[in-house]
């Protein structure tokens, strides 16, 4: 205990000297997508403040059709944290100290980074804060994610310009150069980025849809209904199957939620759920922002699904994410 004490005791102290950036150049962090690093020792992690970091950092996301969580989570003692584990992107430190804290840094060791504290006098101290703050954690980590993803994107955006949809919606994004048009009307957009890595390559693909529908009365009242409704028709009139009659659905044995959201600092929506091509067995998950654009009176809507079958989908569907949180609207 004196031993973890003293530890996150040196660790306060050296974060609230100078930063280490102000006089070093910091090497770039590591880490995958969503890779969580939580710093805390054994005897928490096996008990209860472990079996509640693992309940709110292990969630399953939704819509996806195999069981994947949140976040992908590695566990090390506070004597382990060294050199070769302080570059990670993301790290959560849950200690027992003097004092009951809880602290965000941003680039401390590395570059992007994001360093959350967590301290309390003894562990019952700990499940409490972990309580108290369990949201905001995950938030802070996902925004961290989502923003370090566009500034990737950022970097190899294509020039927004070329695509006569987003141009007459006054719409702009920030879309990665290896995403291919489908289809471009004016009033619609289908862009296709295939999957180059794991065994879905050259077979899976990601896919952007972006259109907008007039703004009713039957939307306030009913919101989920009126999203599935209107990707449904967009569906059967834009993406077809392989034969006659087929064309992409909601899939029925699932029901999409739907969240309150925030794009573009406008109201909107966050619809998670499955599709699937009708009398066909292609499906996969979706996802959703439907954004009320009341000064123009319509829906602006960001539609990102995802093909890839047999591996694993959660991170194709937060690079997707990301990109529709880019959204602004002219």
């Amino acid at each position: 205990m004196k031993k973890g004490f003293t530890i996150i005791a040196l660790l306060l102290f050296f974060t609230s000297c100078k930063n280490p950036k102000d006089t070093f150049v910091l090497s770039s962090s590591v880490g995958q997508s969503n890779q969580l690093l939580v710093v805390t020792d054994a005897s928490d992690w096996s008990g209860k403040v472990g079996d509640n970091l693992r309940e709110f950092l292990g969630k399953l996301v939704v819509g996806l059709p195999q069981p994947e969580t949140t976040f992908s989570v590695t566990q090390i003692a506070p004597k382990g944290f060294g050199s070769m584990m302080n570059k990670y992107r993301n790290i959560l430190f849950v200690q027992i100290a003097e004092n009951e804290s809880f602290r965000v840094q941003k680039d401390f060791y590395a570059r992007p980074q994001t360093l959350v504290y967590v301290t309390a006098k003894d562990k019952e101290g700990l499940n409490e804060q972990l309580d108290k703050h369990k949201k905001e954690i995950v938030k802070i980590f996902r925004d961290s994610e989502i923003k370090h993803i566009q500034q990737r994107f950022y970097s190899k955006k294509v020039d927004v310009s070329k695509y006569k949809t987003l141009e007459k919606l006054g719409l702009s994004l920030i879309i990665p150069t290896d995403f291919r048009t489908v289809e471009d009307t004016g009033d619609f957009l289908w862009l296709r980025q295939r999957i180059m890595s794991g065994i879905a390559r050259g077979d899976g693909t990601s896919n952007i849809l972006v259109y907008s529908v007039p703004l009713t009365e039957e939307f306030d009242f009913d919101v989920n209904n009126e999203i599935i409704k209107n990707r449904n028709a967009i569906g059967e009139e834009y993406i077809p199957g392989s034969k006659e009659g087929m064309y992409m659905i909601t899939e029925a044995a699932f029901t999409p939620q739907t969240l309150n959201a925030v794009i573009d600092n406008k109201k909107a929506f966050e619809t998670r759920g499955k599709w699937e091509v009708k009398n066909d067995f292609m499906a996969g998950p979706f996802l959703n922002y439907t954004v009320v654009d009341k000064k123009n009176n319509r829906l602006i809507v960001f539609e990102g699904f995802t093909y890839a079958p047999s591996v694993d989908k959660r991170d194709f569907i937060f690079d997707l994410e990301a990109i529709g949180k880019s959204l602004k609207i002219k």
